[in-house]
């Protein structure tokens, strides 16, 4: 049996890998390590944390006696590294704690990992590493910096290969710019956040170069779906409706992300874990690109058409069901650095491991807002106290 060491297991994206995994593998034990801060949350994974396959371990991934005890104990065989500071507007407000977290924190993990699993050295003098050992690096498009939108409506896409499967059932994909970012495209950040994540990618690849370590880069679009901590685009806007609260959106909303369904990036982990080629950049994309206000617009549709169809529901509104309309939208003072476009060309994924996102953006919204309509509770529990007060800081003086 195997042993994965999840940093960040207990939030959006680390916790929905944790389903994943346990749901498709009988021969995986998962050692989740989480700080538990604001968007960590144990009640995302509590029914894992009764798997006998499950341990959890509260605590920071720059703690480098804790990190080199949970080695000791559990003989980890794959790093799974998701623990991050993500927020944009967070990193705007207190970047240092995206470099202490992000750069510091990876690179303590990569310091125990090559410790643990160096056996010696090869005649070369680079160390030499037990079998079956990987890190991978869990990262974002935002590395990549900002696309040009070249269009003011979104142009069909040309597909290729296997992700001509797209076409089934969902609308084609569609652009709103010549280029992409692929894995080839040069780093560019523009926040601090973006700015902590592109260097820990790069000390990620240094170890590579330098030590010969043996790990993997992914690169994710913008993700969706159950578990997401309400601060966010989807989430907040699920919530807000649902408060009868004026929904925020930076300037006209006219800014484009690629967004990608959370449990369609699982999928894409799990596969680089296994398949994907050691010292490789992997980008995983949704093919769903879509402006803001238009991401907006639909979740606000949706809602409406669950309050009309399913009643049952309707005891989390605070609104009458016929105030869900487009007059909710408050446009507020945009983001500084705001980048215009991010999409995600993940040819390199499609091609080599046959992986291509399997959920049409329409219906994983409709996913999305009925498994929100469904776990109050847990939204209750995360958007309580701190979260609270960082969201009247934040959008309370914008309008």
């Amino acid at each position: 049996m195997k042993t994965y060491l999840v940093t960040g297991g207990a939030g959006f994206i680390g916790g929905n890998f944790v389903k994943y995994i346990l749901k498709k593998h009988d021969d995986i034990r998962i050692v989740i390590l989480d700080k538990l801060t604001y968007a960590g949350n144990l009640g995302t994974i509590r029914e894992e944390l009764n798997d006998t396959r499950t341990e959890f371990v509260k605590g920071d991934i720059g703690n480098r006696e804790l990190v080199e005890n949970l080695f000791t104990r559990y003989d980890i065989d794959v790093v799974v590294h998701f623990a991050a500071e993500s927020h944009v507007d967070r990193s705007i407000e207190n970047p240092q704690i995206f470099l202490q977290t992000n750069v510091l924190g990876t690179q303590n993990l990569l310091d125990v990992a090559k410790k643990f699993w160096t056996t010696g050295k090869d005649e070369g003098g680079y160390p030499v590493y037990r079998p079956g050992k990987k890190f991978h690096h869990v990262s974002t498009d935002e590395v990549y910096g900002s696309l040009t939108r070249d269009f003011s409506q979104p142009q069909p896409l040309t597909l290729y290969g296997v992700a001509q499967k797209l076409g089934e059932n969902r609308r084609p994909p569609q652009t709103f710019g010549a280029k992409m970012f692929d894995e080839k495209t040069p780093l560019d950040p523009r926040s601090p956040y973006s700015a902590s994540k592109t260097a820990s990618d790069m000390i990620v690849a240094a170890y590579g170069e330098t030590y010969h370590f043996p790990y993997n880069i992914t690169r994710c679009s913008n993700n969706y779906g159950p578990y997401h901590f309400p601060e966010k685009l989807i989430p907040l806007m699920i919530k807000n409706v649902l408060e009868g609260k004026k929904l925020p959106v930076y300037g006209k909303g006219e800014n484009v992300r690629d967004w990608l369904y959370v449990e369609d990036h699982c999928k894409a982990i799990d596969l680089v874990i296994e398949k994907g080629r050691p010292g490789e950049v992997y980008n995983i994309g949704g093919f769903n690109e879509a402006q803001n206000i238009d991401i907006v617009k639909l979740v606000i549709a949706v809602i409406a058409r669950f309050m009309k169809e399913q009643p049952q529901y309707r005891s989390y509104l605070k609104i009458p069901v016929e105030e869900i309309n487009e007059n909710l939208i408050a446009f507020v003072a945009d983001r500084l650095g705001h980048d215009a476009r991010y999409a995600i060309n993940p040819e390199k994924i499609v091609t080599e491991l046959g992986w291509y996102p399997e959920t049409a953006f329409e219906s994983g919204i409709e996913k999305t807002v009925e498994w929100y309509l469904q776990n109050q509770d847990w939204v209750n529990e995360v958007t309580s106290g701190d979260y609270l007060k960082y969201y009247e800081r934040m959008y309370g003086g914008r309008g």
